[in-house]
């Protein structure tokens, strides 16, 4: 196994989050002609150099259907998909969200991604930059206006209308061909920061006109969005499937394999057919509005609060105390029990931080499933960790404090000594993560003090919390956005 060249300074830098719901409706540019887009040369990077790096990135946005948290925890139809795919060729998914003016085929190209994966619809302006999977949806572009509206039920009647829409989307596109038909259609572009949940509340507060939306979004939004309704079809059978680099024919071929056992199109009479798989996520995500409206729990759901957990509040006090970024805290936590505060492992540890009692200052074991009893003795550790990696930058005084969290002092301590007998710097937690896969073979730990331990529990360990503490700080600096810019249009409105 080969460690990832994941770093916290580049997942900060690409999962910067679209904007979604504000208290005012901005970024459209009516009447403007859109600009000319031009893509990268691809990288070369196919399936082999991902196996060798271990993981697949999937390009993406931050919504109710594609991706989310819920509670902390990573949801969505398409990281379910990816994640299942990954799993069969042994890889981790690294979720790459669009940031603001991001365009996902530049991603893709440039190498930041290896594919997207967002309800994505193959369409004439796509095909000439990357080629596509095998399908796995076919989907409706619906015309979305407000509850109150006459629905728009014929093309004449698209006349004069002002629809909103991303340059990016496959929207843009059937609007723009239907207005080469000769339909009076304003094409309203507005920033890449708006998906299409945002732009349907949009409609629903009266400040947009209209936009467009796959059907099965539109079900999805619907569920908490009240006051609007899918009008026209301005597109049938749009063929949903993962974007892939045009120079990266293993992937495709991969994919292609995959989804030939989850989706086919019986030749005998047309009738779609899906795996048991897909048909549990298509209900999940799209179908059974009880489960959808558990997903969207809006107590906790970032998407309409910002809140990553139901324990942020009081991480962020302890963590404050202590000196300690709350998210790599809440990070560690969703690793360790994904916030069960009841979580017991088979080794004895409990509660939301996985205390070991034993090592406790907490006399009475019981107390250690109070979370804020649990979260002040995990915080107490990893203080300690941290405070002993001082002297290095954030990425490796992290990586080390977490690795000696996850296995102990001894072993790292092991893994360090080892790392510079080899030549190499113990300071560098590559090094010392290149150690300890070195130290599950007798060559290596018979020699060490505390001899053999599974050393890639711990890199895979070490890599998800600073995937995960990755998307938690883009996730926390988007809400603050939200406020300072809700605060913005409450001011500018007076």
């Amino acid at each position: 196994m080969k460690l990832s060249q994941t770093h916290i300074s580049r997942v900060f830098l690409y999962l910067l989050l679209p904007v979604l719901i504000l208290g005012g409706f901005s970024g459209c540019r009516e009447h403007e002609e859109p600009p000319v887009v031009s893509y990268p040369e691809p990288v070369e990077v196919d399936f082999e150099e991902i196996k060798d790096r271990g993981t697949i990135r999937m390009i993406t946005r931050y919504n109710s259907s594609s991706y989310f948290l819920h509670r902390g925890i990573d949801r969505g139809f398409e990281f379910e998909l990816v994640s299942r795919f990954a799993e069969e060729h042994g890889l981790k998914v690294e979720v790459i969200l669009q940031g603001t003016d991001d365009d996902p085929i530049t991603l893709l190209n440039r190498g930041d991604g290896d594919l997207i994966a967002g309800n994505y619809a193959i369409t004439p302006d796509r095909t000439p930059h990357i080629q596509f999977s095998n399908p796995y949806n076919f989907v409706n572009q619906v015309l979305v206006q407000a509850g109150g509206q006459q629905p728009v039920r014929e093309l004449s009647d698209l006349d004069g209308l002002t629809v909103s829409v991303r340059q990016s989307s496959s929207y843009y596109t059937t609007l723009q061909q239907l207005r080469d038909q000769g339909l009076n259609i304003t094409i309203d572009i507005v920033s890449e920061d708006w998906n299409t949940e945002a732009l349907i509340h949009e409609v629903a507060e009266g400040r947009i006109q209209a936009t467009v939306a796959d059907d099965n979004l539109f079900r999805v939004a619907s569920n908490y969005i009240d006051g609007v309704q899918a009008g026209l079809i301005l597109a049938e059978q749009d063929t949903v499937a993962w974007g892939v680099r045009r120079n990266a024919p293993q992937l495709k071929e991969k994919m292609d394999e995959f989804m030939a056992e989850h989706f086919r199109i019986r030749e005998s009479d047309g009738r779609v057919l899906r795996s048991a798989f897909l048909n549990v996520l298509r209900r999940r995500y799209f179908e059974d509005e009880r489960q959808a409206t558990r997903f969207r729990d809006r107590s906790f759901d970032m998407i309409h609060t910002g809140y990553i957990s139901p324990y942020d509040d009081l991480v962020r006090d302890i963590a404050e105390e202590a000196g300690i970024d709350w998210k790599l805290v809440l990070a560690v936590m969703a690793q360790e029990s994904q916030f069960n505060p009841n979580a017991r492992s088979w080794a004895g540890a409990v509660g939301l931080m996985q205390i070991i009692p034993r090592f406790s200052r907490v006399e009475d074991e019981a107390l250690l499933y109070d979370p804020e009893i649990n979260i002040r003795e995990g915080v107490r550790y990893l203080q300690k960790h941290l405070n002993r990696y001082a002297h290095l930058d954030s990425l490796n005084r992290y990586s080390m404090a977490l690795a000696n969290y996850n296995v102990g002092m001894g072993h790292i301590a092991d893994a360090r000594h080892l790392a510079a007998r080899l030549g190499n710097d113990p300071d560098e937690w590559e090094n010392v993560a290149d150690a300890l896969l070195r130290l599950m073979h007798r060559k290596y730990y018979q020699h060490a003090r505390f001899g053999f331990k599974r050393g890639v529990e711990t890199v895979n360990y070490v890599e998800d919390i600073m995937n995960r503490y990755g998307r938690y700080h883009a996730i926390a600096e988007l809400a603050a956005h939200f406020r300072e810019r809700s605060m913005d249009n409450a001011v500018t409105s007076r």
